[in-house]
């Protein structure tokens, strides 16, 4: 009893120590991956722009990101989060910042996968660092705690990417510029700031009492023994294991769905409100992120309490398949937004039960690399969605086909999901 009580008080210290700031490192990589959606309509009137090239350059962030996310979280593997974790944060806020200077279509494709390299490894690496730190029974509410930054980025980059819009003419400069200097440089700041904050591992804490570190470390090793004794040992064979295979085709699915989502919200809530994206538009996009926000927080409280993922996880992608139909049949503008609400709290609620499914899974070396490959593959997903949606769009002459092709792509995942469990995936997860 009194070695559960040390590792529950350090799980506590360790939330309110780490989580805070993971969270504020996600709300900024979020914002700078993400403000170009608000920027959109002005970006492309001001640089000449096609639909079908900013659609292209938004997804090809993820091409760089991809390539470079399992390099990268081999290397943090090897020279430890604190270091690592700061050089992708500085390195990603200064290329942010470059955007402002975006005038034509081959600049605008170089800063965005530029920016995509620079950020490879920073989500994947945060998960394979919760590893360190959270027993797998209190995993989803971590990671969903983390994932408060989508929503957060969103409510919070809504209002702040609106008034830096309206800076136009300020000093000269676009308000899209001024939106990706500023916060870009942010990125920086705090990216400066993880070198001298972060620990690398739970032994080298000193806000930790022996105590702590000791109960800790115990349940965390006997968690590792038994992934060692059924999961791949090496990272050649997660590369090539059936179920981390199966686990990418679901993520990449949900992220269809997810940056479909949220490439085209503010210009979808500015067609309901009838408005340009400015400060009002920005802050009618926060409801369907608040709402997101709350389901991460519940559904991800509840697979830990319950151990259930696997059902948790397919109803949460029926409900944003349903709220992306109901407002691609545009009934009436409140049943449009309560749709946007349903999409939002759905995809994003999915996400931190999914990643306990690789986390319990991998191990050492194979988890690094395991993790960023599901991560890597998962998020090419972004590349398509614009593309496919804009695609779909043209050919049919329907914005309404585009927003049921990512409709179509969650129902999907949520049949993988449910049918996960044939390759072995286990529908409830508990620890040793």
């Amino acid at each position: 009893m009194e070695e559960k009580n040390s590792s529950q008080a350090a799980v506590r210290r360790i939330s309110r120590r780490l989580l805070p700031f993971l969270l504020l490192m996600y709300i900024l990589a979020f914002l700078d991956r993400a403000n170009l959606g608000f920027a959109k309509n002005a970006f492309q009137v001001d640089t000449g722009l096609s639909d079908s090239i900013f659609a292209f350059g938004a997804g090809i962030f993820f091409i760089g990101y991809s390539i470079f996310e399992i390099p990268s979280n081999l290397i943090l593997h090897r020279v430890g989060a604190r270091r690592w974790m700061c050089r992708i944060m500085v390195s990603w806020g200064i290329v942010s910042s470059l955007m402002m200077f975006v005038h034509d279509t081959t600049t605008f494709y170089l800063f965005r996968f530029l920016l995509g390299v620079m950020e490879a490894g920073f989500f994947p690496g945060v998960i394979y660092y919760l590893t360190y730190w959270y027993p797998s029974k209190m995993r989803a509410r971590s990671i969903g705690l983390f994932y408060f930054g989508i929503p957060m980025a969103l409510i919070i980059g809504g209002p702040l990417s609106g008034w830096l819009l309206e800076l136009d003419g300020y000093s000269g400069m676009k308000g899209w510029q001024w939106m990706f200097l500023v916060e870009g440089l942010l990125a920086v700041i705090v990216g400066v700031w993880a070198f001298w904050y972060l620990d690398d591992k739970p032994a080298k804490a000193k806000w930790l009492t022996a105590e702590q570190k000791e109960s800790l470390l115990e349940i965390l090793q006997k968690e590792e023994s038994i992934k060692h004794s059924h999961g791949p040992g090496t990272l050649w064979k997660a590369l090539s294991d059936p179920k981390i295979l199966y686990l990418c085709a679901l993520y990449f699915l949900i992220q269809l769905t997810f940056y479909g989502v949220v490439y085209y919200l503010p210009s979808q809530v500015a067609t309901i409100a009838g408005q340009e994206v400015g400060f009002f538009v920005g802050l009618l996009t926060t409801i369907p992120w608040l709402c997101a926000l709350i389901a991460a927080f519940l559904v991800s409280r509840y697979s830990d309490k319950t151990g259930e993922r696997k059902k948790i996880a397919s109803m949460a992608l029926i409900f944003s398949c349903l709220g992306i139909a109901a407002f691609a049949l545009s009934l009436s503008p409140v049943i449009s937004m309560v749709g946007l609400c349903f999409a939002a709290a759905g995809i994003i609620s999915v996400q931190p039960v999914f990643w306990t499914l690789p986390t319990n899974y991998l191990t050492g070396t194979a988890a690094a690399g395991g993790i960023a490959f599901i991560n890597s593959l998962g998020t090419l997903g972004g590349f398509v969605a614009p593309n496919a949606k804009t695609w779909v769009e043209i050919e049919t002459g329907s914005p309404a086909a585009g927003m049921f092709v990512l409709g179509i792509s969650a129902l999907a995942a949520a049949v993988l999901v449910l049918f996960s469990g044939k390759i072995g995936l286990k529908g409830k997860i508990s620890g040793p």
